[in-house]
């Protein structure tokens, strides 16, 4: 019985090998067919991605994507990224176009066809439309002289990669140099438009993106609910403000406005003494305490306050208090 428990034990092991073993060969060959892509950016392919970008960046309508099998799988998910980032884009599926898809598609738009081998029979009725109505088409295809490439306008040709697929069936690699080819071509046209990061909060208000892509302005705490006390006060009534405000924290302002420092519940443990309530809150306060910008995303204020080590954090504009966070704002917005 032992035995036969240890030979099932080798064959598991062995087994659990041979799944390490293929995967490190399929992440091997898809980085390679990665670099041959970069190579292919630096070389030939520049000039064609330079003018499909321009193209894009100019046209006053979408761009529109088509394309069929893992192809057409790909195509959906570059319209979402282009659109996300701010080039107005939809997915045309190849096969539907011909029975009323086609109408979709205007003078004003540009269309992106993808297809591996450029001779995707799918793909003639919106290559034949671009065509009639001299709508602008770029190729996404491994064979420039295929059907596809010689119709196009721009053709972004792609490398000739080996496939992860031990029979070279499987679009594994060349799916994902066609989906790094949309992600560059769309990150590109995003830098050159200048889109920010509160232009992408107005296409992904939900979730824990969209809370990420609140400031500190849209989630602080305000006005009079900020804990504040001017340089002199009395610690016995410092301590009086920190328990009304309840966010265990109290800033401390000099004359004109401006936050110097800081008492939390450490420093009150730190200073206890006898003559402790008589003390001015200067005497008490941390000074140059940490504080963040109003158009600070919140995820960069999570980051910083769990970096810090702190609960609490001032919001200063030009060295002034204009707000508190607590990481339970953040907590309930939904960025932690």
């Amino acid at each position: 019985m032992l035995e036969t428990s240890k030979a099932s034990e080798e064959v598991s092991q062995a087994q659990d090998t041979r799944f390490l073993t293929s995967a490190e060969r399929t992440l091997e060959t898809e980085i390679a067919g990665l670099s041959a892509l970069r190579t292919a950016l630096q070389n030939g392919l520049s000039a064609p991605f330079r003018d499909a970008a321009d193209l894009i960046s100019k046209i006053s309508g979408r761009v529109i994507i088509s394309g069929i099998g893992k192809s057409g799988h790909i195509g959906v998910k570059l319209a979402a990224t282009l659109a996300s980032t701010g080039t107005p884009s939809f997915f045309v599926h190849a096969a539907e176009a011909s029975h009323g898809d086609l109408g979709m598609v205007t003078a004003n738009d540009a269309v992106i066809a993808l297809s591996w081998s450029g001779e995707t029979q799918e793909l003639a009725s919106i290559v034949a439309f671009t065509r009639r109505f001299k709508v602008p088409l770029i190729a996404i295809t491994s064979r420039a002289n295929s059907t596809l490439g010689k119709a196009s306008d721009i053709v972004l040709e792609m490398p000739i990669v080996t496939e992860a697929c031990p029979h070279g069936l499987a679009p594994t690699t060349s799916a994902l140099v066609q989906m790094a080819t949309g992600d560059a071509l769309a990150i590109a046209l995003l830098e050159n438009r200048g889109f920010t990061a509160q232009d992408f909060r107005v296409f992904h208000p939900g979730g824990r993106l969209g809370a990420n892509l609140k400031t500190a302005r849209d989630i602080m705490h305000g006005g009079d609910t900020i804990p504040l006390a001017k340089i002199g006060l009395p610690m016995r009534n410092a301590i009086v403000l920190m328990s009304q405000k309840g966010f265990g924290v109290l800033g401390v302002t000099d004359e004109l406005h401006r936050l110097v420092g800081i008492i939390t519940d450490g420093d009150l443990r730190r200073h206890i003494s006898t003559d402790f309530l008589d003390k001015p809150v200067e005497d008490i306060m941390t000074k140059a305490p940490k504080t963040i910008d109003p158009s600070m995303l919140s995820g960069s204020v999570l980051e910083m306050i769990n970096s810090s080590g702190i609960t609490t954090v001032f919001v200063v504009e030009d060295s002034r208090p204009v707000g508190i966070i607590h990481l339970h704002d953040l907590l309930r917005i939904g960025a932690a």
